[in-house]
C-alpha cells in the first residue's frame, strides 16, 4: 500500500476503533523511523517521591493526538539522513540507537529529515514524552514497575547501547522510553515545575540547559524512573544520549 494512504487509512482507524495501540503506526518513507499514534489525555506530570525537580505533581491536558517515534532513532535511521553515523557503538548496528548527538545536532537532522519527506517531525516536548512514557499507567519505570523488563541500564546493559525494540514495549508500543539511551526532548531545563505549561507544549525560557529524559545504558534504576529529568547544554555530545522524533497529526 503507499505509504500515503497507509498513514491516512491509519488516522482514520485511530477514529474509530479501540485495538491495540501496536496496530496504529505508520512511516512516511521507507527510512523513516516507524511513528505510534498516541491518544489525547490528560495525565499527571511529576512525582512526589523523586527528585526535586520532579515537583510539584501538575495536572497536563494534552488535547489532541500526536505520533510518536515507536523507538529511538537508530544510526541505520540517521545514516540514511545525514550520510554518516557519529555513534561511539556503532559496532552495535544500524539497529541500535543513535547516539553521541547532541541537541544541536538533532535539529540538523530534523532539518533534512523534514526536506526529505515534507513533513514536519520535532522533538517532543518533556510534557509529551512523560505522558507517552506512562500511557495511562503509574508505574515507576515506561511500562512496568520491573525495571528490567523493559530497560537497558546499568545492571544489565553490560556498558553498551542494544538494538531497539529488544525489551517489552509499554501499553502504547513505545519500546526504550526507560534506558536504553536518554533522550533529549524540546524544554529549555527548569529547576522545578513551577509555573510549568498545563497543555502538554514545550517550556520556553532563557535557560542555557535543555531536558533529556529516560535514563541509558550506564544510569542506574533511579535514571530509568518515568519522573527523572536530567540536562546538558546544547551542544553536548555523549554516547548516553540520543533522541526519539515526534510529530503533529493531521
Amino acid at each position: 500500500m503507499n505509504m500515503f494512504y497507509r498513514s491516512v487509512l491509519t488516522v482514520a482507524m485511530f477514529s474509530f476503533y479501540s485495538t491495540s495501540w501496536a496496530d496504529k503506526t505508520f512511516r512516511d518513507c521507507p527510512d523513516c523511523p516507524e511513528m505510534v499514534i498516541i491518544p489525547a489525555g490528560s495525565f499527571d506530570m511529576g512525582s512526589n517521591n523523586g527528585e526535586v525537580n520532579e515537583k510539584p505533581v501538575h495536572r497536563v491536558t494534552i488535547a489532541k493526538p500526536f505520533a510518536m517515534g515507536m523507538t529511538e532513532v537508530t544510526q541505520g535511521q540517521w545514516k540514511a539522513v545525514m550520510g554518516s553515523n557519529p555513534s561511539n557503538f556503532s559496532n552495535c548496528g544500524d539497529t541500535c540507537p543513535v547516539e553521541q548527538v547532541s541537541w544541536n545536532d538533532v535539529q540538523g537532522f530534523l532539518q533534512k529529515l523534514n526536506a526529505k519527506t515534507g513533513k514536519q517531525y520535532r522533538l517532543p516536548s518533556e510534557a509529551e514524552w512523560e505522558y507517552a512514557c506512562r500511557a495511562e499507567g503509574k508505574q515507576e519505570y515506561c511500562g512496568s514497575d520491573y525495571v528490567d523488563s523493559i530497560a537497558w541500564y546499568s545492571n544489565n546493559g553490560g556498558f553498551t547501547t542494544h538494538p531497539a525494540a529488544k525489551k517489552q514495549a509499554n501499553a502504547w508500543g513505545l519500546y526504550d522510553m526507560s534506558g536504553n539511551v536518554g533522550e533529549w526532548v524540546e524544554d529549555i531545563y527548569h529547576d522545578n515545575y513551577n509555573g510549568a505549561p498545563t497543555d502538554g507544549s514545550a517550556w520556553p525560557g532563557d535557560g542555557a540547559k535543555r531536558v533529556l529524559r529516560g535514563g541509558s545504558w550506564n544510569y542506574g534504576p533511579q535514571g530509568a524512573r518515568a519522573a527523572y529529568r536530567g540536562w546538558f547544554e546544547p551542544s553536548f555530545r555523549s554516547n548516553r544520549y540520543g533522541f526519539r522524533l515526534a510529530k503533529a497529526l493531521p
